[in-house]
């Protein structure tokens, strides 16, 4: 389930705001030559960075004095930028200052800037202590960052993360609310309740958060916490999927290709899948990919179909990586090349994808593309003849009837040919016929 991030975004928290405003009079003035419009925008700018630096060295004044509220917004301005040049470490002084006379977003400010390295030595330990300080005081901001640290730190203590995301939650934050309600479906830091979990995904879908709407999808896909009802799945995934979130949209292409709580519509699947293949989604990816090598709703264009199940393969997915591979070896959207092949099916095999074992052990047995090795096309075989593939299966059983790369083992050979023959592979089930015995 998605576990969505706050963004850090430093002062961007109900700071006392600072507001110019540049008045133009509407004087009559018809023996003027009109002004340009660029030399009024220069004017206009002129005057406005005159007057940020009016109420910069006004707040600046205030600030040593030891007000507070301008410390904190001294702080804000170097921070910034706005009024002065940008100097965080100046703004950690002043938030320092300010946050010394308690002032609660000042010490969540602060609290970021150690959590960040932001004009001052990245400092985790003091950060949660001046997130700390700004949650106790109930800034909602401060109790979800603390929770974040909690759930995600180095230090992690989940029972205190539940605390503060509750705490953060009960303002109505919604993506604290939303992880709530990860805790609760993964029992991390208070019981597994589904229905709780449920609950809060609820609440903090309505306020539209996108991660929610996609847990609060998965709810209802899945049957968790929820009765199983693949339509209202399909109307959250759509409210996540227009915010952008790619997993949603993938999940929603998946859901128009084999008509789950939607019409069937390959069409719209398509346009699902390539928004969240556009945003490095690998399934969606491998999805379109799928979907131009055999013309589904598209052209079949097998180019097409490299260039996507290459991005995903890039990104370590091993359907990607296989598809890849058989790419490559038969030559289809891409010069046949057997070593290219070889790399990407080793590439997938070693992530534990059986059909890949079966493939490099078909190309080490034959010697295509890789120099011939009957120990290593056995090593193949025997990993996805243990994951139950029954190709791997019974060629497995061949090598050691045969004694090839292993020694020869008639009753290892049937009882290879039997597993396989269990899962109704008709070579192996006349394989056993041929040598007298049952499957």
């Amino acid at each position: 389930m998605a576990q969505g991030k706050k963004q850090e975004m430093i002062g961007a928290v109900a700071l006392v705001v600072l507001c110019w405003i540049v008045l133009s009079g509407c004087q009559d003035d018809q023996g003027a030559a009109p002004q340009s419009k660029s030399d009024a925008t220069s004017v206009q700018s002129e005057k406005l960075k005159q007057e940020m630096r009016q109420e910069f060295e006004r707040c600046l004044k205030a600030a040593e004095s030891g007000d507070a509220d301008e410390q904190l917004n001294l702080g804000y301005m170097y921070d910034t930028g706005k009024g002065v040049r940008q100097d965080r470490i100046q703004a950690v002084k002043w938030y320092h200052k300010a946050a010394e006379q308690g002032n609660v977003e000042a010490q969540y400010n602060l609290g970021v800037m150690y959590a960040t390295g932001e004009g001052v030595n990245k400092d985790d330990k003091q950060a949660e202590e001046w997130y700390r300080k700004s949650a106790e005081q109930g800034f909602v901001d401060a109790q979800y960052n603390l929770a974040e640290m909690y759930a995600n730190g180095d230090k992690q203590d989940q029972i205190q993360a539940m605390k503060w995301y509750r705490k953060s939650a009960e303002q109505g934050d919604a993506k604290a609310l939303n992880n709530l309600g990860v805790m609760y479906a993964h029992g991390k830091g208070v019981k597994q309740d589904l229905n709780q979990a449920v609950a809060c995904f609820r609440k903090s879908a309505r306020q539209g958060d996108a991660d929610a709407q996609v847990n609060l999808g998965d709810a209802y896909y899945t049957g968790e916490g929820v009765n199983h009802d693949p339509k209202q799945a399909a109307e959250w995934y759509l409210k996540a999927a227009e915010q952008g979130d790619a997993k949603s949209q993938f999940n929603l292409g998946v859901m128009y290709l084999n008509g789950e709580g939607v019409n069937q519509d390959l069409k719209q699947a398509e346009e699902w899948f390539r928004k969240a293949a556009e945003q490095g989604n690998a399934k969606a990816q491998v999805s379109i990919g799928t979907m131009y090598a055999f013309g589904d709703s598209v052209n079949q264009d097998l180019r097409e179909a490299v260039h996507w199940f290459r991005k995903a393969a890039e990104q370590g997915d091993v359907d990607a990586q296989f598809n890849l591979g058989e790419m490559y070896y038969n030559g289809e959207g891409v010069k046949k090349d057997l070593k290219q092949a070889e790399e990407w099916y080793c590439k997938a095999a070693k992530q534990g994808d059986a059909i890949a074992q079966v493939s490099l052990g078909t190309m080490y047995l034959h010697g295509k593309g890789v120099k011939q090795d009957l120990i290593k096309a056995e090593e193949w075989y025997r990993k996805a003849a243990e994951q139950e593939d029954a190709e791997a299966q019974i060629s497995l059983g061949t090598m050691y009837y045969k004694g090839m790369g292993v020694k020869q083992d008639r009753n290892q050979a049937v009882e290879w040919y039997r597993k396989a023959a269990r899962q109704g592979h008709k070579r192996a089930i006349q394989n056993l016929k041929d040598l007298g015995e049952s499957p």
